[in-house]
């Protein structure tokens, strides 16, 4: 007799009128302190001509930060790990509470899945006019995941609204990732917020505490990075 016939789950990403991919990019941030000259981290970022952001930490006056970005994961093992292994950033004393890996997502509706998966979170890391950044991680409850599907969708709904109205008025542009299993303090998603002002980012973030979401499902939510950018590679390279 033979077994019954168990159809593997679909883990494609799917967007509207039917659109499907299984291209998704992902991104990892490091931070550090100890950096008293940021200009040869920048040198080594130039000369290996890989996606990436570095940042300056606004709450630490030797603190950097780095974010590395590809669709291929093994870009982070054979390629960005062994720039970290070596001078200068080797020198620097990494802050690993503020390590975050996470993949693009789409939420079933997108009209362009490639720009939704790849090149909107590659232009607003990398549009030279948004040099201010805040990065952090969360961790929805158990509560969330148990309610209806349709109810789930209107309190997303809620923070969508928020987030569009920054967005359209170039207030704030937002990066959300998916870090599900890969996250050593099991969070669910990586935020990045990025703009020309630092204020809108931070008032972005007062008024989504008010959310439903952010008042009543969320568990755990930070630690917050803030930085400057001092380095971007070239978004159309």
């Amino acid at each position: 007799m033979q077994p019954p016939r168990i159809d593997p789950p679909d883990l494609s990403e799917h967007g509207g009128r039917g659109a499907s991919s299984d291209t998704r990019l992902f991104m990892q941030f490091h931070a550090f302190t100890g950096c008293r000259d940021d200009a040869p981290l920048i040198d080594t970022l130039v000369a290996a001509g890989c996606d990436a952001v570095l940042y300056r930490d606004l709450n630490d006056p030797l603190g950097v930060a780095l974010v590395t970005m590809s669709s291929d994961p093994d870009f982070f093992i054979d390629t960005a790990q062994p720039i970290l292994r070596a001078a200068p950033f080797s020198t620097l004393t990494p802050r690993p509470e503020y390590t975050m890996f996470g993949r693009t997502y789409s939420l079933g509706y997108e009209p362009d899945l490639d720009d939704t998966l790849i090149q909107r979170p590659r232009r607003h890391a990398l549009t030279p006019g948004w040099p201010w950044a805040v990065w952090y991680p969360l961790r929805r409850s158990g509560a969330f995941a148990r309610l209806p599907e349709e109810e789930q969708k209107d309190i997303l709904k809620e923070h969508g609204v928020i987030g569009f109205a920054f967005g359209t008025n170039d207030l704030a542009h937002d990066i959300r990732l998916a870090c599900h299993g890969l996250d050593k303090h099991d969070n669910d998603f990586v935020i990045g917020l990025m703009g020309k002002d630092l204020h809108p980012l931070s008032a972005l973030v007062q008024m989504m505490r008010k959310t439903r979401q952010t008042s009543t499902y969320l568990e755990r939510l930070g630690p917050f990075f803030v930085g400057r950018v001092v380095y971007q590679s070239l978004l159309n390279a």
